[in-house]
């Protein structure tokens, strides 16, 4: 395989960098500490054409490969995973569901507007009794005449308040369990269909996460993404995409625990000279990076495979798996290497901490990663 990034490879990535660090990186900690939605970060990268970077032109994406979206994700996720979320999951979850599988008219209408940003994208899987199992999916929608009615709710909802455009999953038939579920597009102010208050977290609270409420909500036959009953297998299909786009999350995530510990190890004196002299600590910093790097090219591997039209869940799988953990460990890590300054607000490393444990949970967690990998292992 070859590990050399191709000239625009190294271009967008290059590009991503300079812009988190001059526009991204400042205010960070604000944002975090009041919860901020950084909607004008969002509108900037949307003129950036980051916002829907792997999109064909004809809606105004720039056909850029899964490995250029997978670095763009760490460089963002180096200073904010916030941001780098909110980009993620409207690029490969709900605007990805609707390019992988709607109609060319739900096409030509809405990827535009999804692929520049002006209309963020969010996408409705989860409940308070389903998650990881869609056979308990209790949304329903039902057939009335040219519209379906839809009912239910949906838990946990990236751009949940700030979303405007929805790919929402329901079930059309009950008695099929997941393989009765279809996917359907929804508006945000079509009538019936409201969010909750944004969600308090752990991490990543400036990212938006919210509830999603339907009520009798009427949505056109034409907005049926693909066949029906098939909405649950387009979404493990989407799924694979996301875990890349995560995998790049937590990569991004580890970079700037390990980036920041090796500049306060050389920094910070004990015993007579820099704690970077202490060779535990040195052990400590050669672990990290090497776990670093396994964690980035199991991520690009998966990229490539999927840029190649190949097979690639299993590579998918094994990426998230190894690199949200592997990020979780750099992250504790880095708190330990900063002693009690790393316990501090002010210091970036507790908010790493912090951030990274989504990593874990969100697209499949990793029990379910580990399902995946092994059943593919034992081809059963």
């Amino acid at each position: 395989m070859n590990f050399e990034l191709t000239e625009d490879q190294k271009m967008i990535r290059d590009m991503v960098r300079d812009f988190a660090r001059k526009h991204v990186a400042p205010g960070v900690l604000e944002r975090d500490q009041n919860g901020t939605f950084p909607r004008d970060l969002i509108n900037q990268l949307g003129e950036l054409g980051l916002m829907g970077m792997v999109y064909p032109e004809e809606y105004g994406g720039s056909a850029a490969d899964t490995v250029s979206y997978a670095l763009a994700i760490e460089e963002l996720a180096r200073y904010d995973a916030s941001l780098a979320i909110t980009v993620a999951s409207h690029t490969s979850l709900g605007t990805g569901h609707l390019a992988m599988y709607g109609s060319d008219e739900l096409k030509k209408k809405y990827l535009p507007d999804m692929v520049s940003g002006k209309r963020l994208a969010g996408w409705g899987l989860t409940e308070t009794g389903s998650g990881s199992d869609a056979s308990g999916m209790k949304t329903t929608a039902i057939l009335d005449g040219d519209h379906w009615v839809i009912n239910g709710s949906k838990i946990f909802i990236t751009q949940g308040t700030e979303g405007e455009v929805f790919v929402i999953l329901a079930n059309t038939d009950k008695a099929k369990g997941a393989k009765g579920v279809s996917a359907f597009l929804l508006e945000k102010g079509m009538p019936g269909f409201s969010h909750g208050p944004k969600m308090h977290k752990l991490g990543l609270r400036s990212s938006d996460t919210a509830e999603l409420v339907f009520e009798n909500v009427r949505v056109p036959k034409s907005h049926l993404i693909g066949h029906k009953d098939l909405g649950f297998i387009q979404s493990m299909k989407v799924l694979e995409g996301g875990r890349i786009g995560i995998g790049a999350l937590a990569v991004g995530i580890a970079r700037g625990s390990l980036e920041d510990s090796v500049q306060y190890v050389q920094q910070r004196s004990q015993f007579g000279g820099p704690i970077a002299n202490q060779q535990a600590l040195r052990f400590m910093l050669a672990d990290m990076w090497v776990q670093l790097e396994a964690s980035r090219d199991l991520v690009l591997r998966a990229a490539v495979l999927k840029d190649a039209g190949k097979p690639y869940n299993k590579e998918a799988a094994m990426a998230k798996l190894y690199s949200s953990e592997a990020a979780m460990k750099i992250c504790h890590q880095g708190i330990q290497l900063h002693g009690g300054y790393g316990y501090m607000e002010e210091y970036h490393v507790e908010r790493y901490y912090r951030d990274v444990k989504l990593c874990e949970i969100g697209e499949g967690t990793s029990e379910i990663q580990r399902m995946v990998i092994a059943r593919e292992l034992l081809k059963a």
